[in-house]
Parts: structure tokens; sequence; C-alpha cells
């Protein structure tokens, strides 16, 4: 069984920067075979993909971060690093990562291992 736990969350004022880190535990897995994500969910908001990262490395990001975020992840800390930059009030939100077993290599896009969450919140 995996946990993630997510930190690194805060307040930024716009055109800040804040790195986010989700690291994952448990026993009986190998962290590089998980396709792993950033979701984020403002309030009243329903919950949205931010970032992927593939087993290969491949990176997937939502129009409204592109240029902006970097998801990458180092697998020798079985860690998983959104860094966020120029950020902007609408990034407020509580930011969750989470993980999926690959099989055969291959990313469904169903995770179904979610950490607690990390609030973010920029001010103007």
């Amino acid at each position: 069984q995996v946990q993630l736990v997510e930190s690194g969350g805060g307040s930024v004022q716009a055109g800040g920067s804040l790195r986010l880190s989700c690291i994952a535990s448990g026993s009986g897995y190998i962290y590089s075979t998980f396709c792993m994500s950033w979701f984020r969910q403002a309030p009243g908001k329903e919950r949205e993909a931010v970032a992927l990262i593939d087993t290969d490395g491949s990176t997937h990001y939502a129009d409204s971060v592109k240029d902006r975020f970097t998801i990458s992840r180092d697998n020798n800390k079985n860690t998983l690093y959104l860094r966020m930059n120029s950020a902007k009030p609408d990034d407020t939100a509580m930011y969750y990562c989470a993980a999926e077993a690959a099989r055969g290599g291959y990313c469904s896009r169903f995770y179904n291992v979610w950490g607690q969450g990390t609030k973010v919140t920029v001010s103007s």
C-alpha cells in the first residue's frame, strides 16, 4: 500500500513562486512504476488536473498552468514535485498529488491513491 504526503504549500504574492513536494511511502511497490500527478480544487469548484508525469518522464499540463508550472519526479527519493512560477490568484486551491500503478508501462489516468493535500494561497 502506498501513502502520499504533500508539503510546501503556503501563501505567496502574485508573481511569486512555490515548490510543492509529495513523498510516497509504504512497502511492496516500486515508485518508478507509478504514474504521478498533481490536482487542485479551489473553493466552490471541481477538482482539476494540473500536471501529470508518466513513468517514462513525459509530462502534461493544463492550459492554465502551461509555461508557469513544472512537474518533476525523483525516483531515488520517491518524491514528486510541482514548481509553481508566476503564481496567480486563480492558482489558489488545495493541491493534491495522486498516483496510479502503471500497467505494462501505460498510464490510464485513473489515479487511485491520493494524498491529503496542501493549501496554496496566492494574493494579489
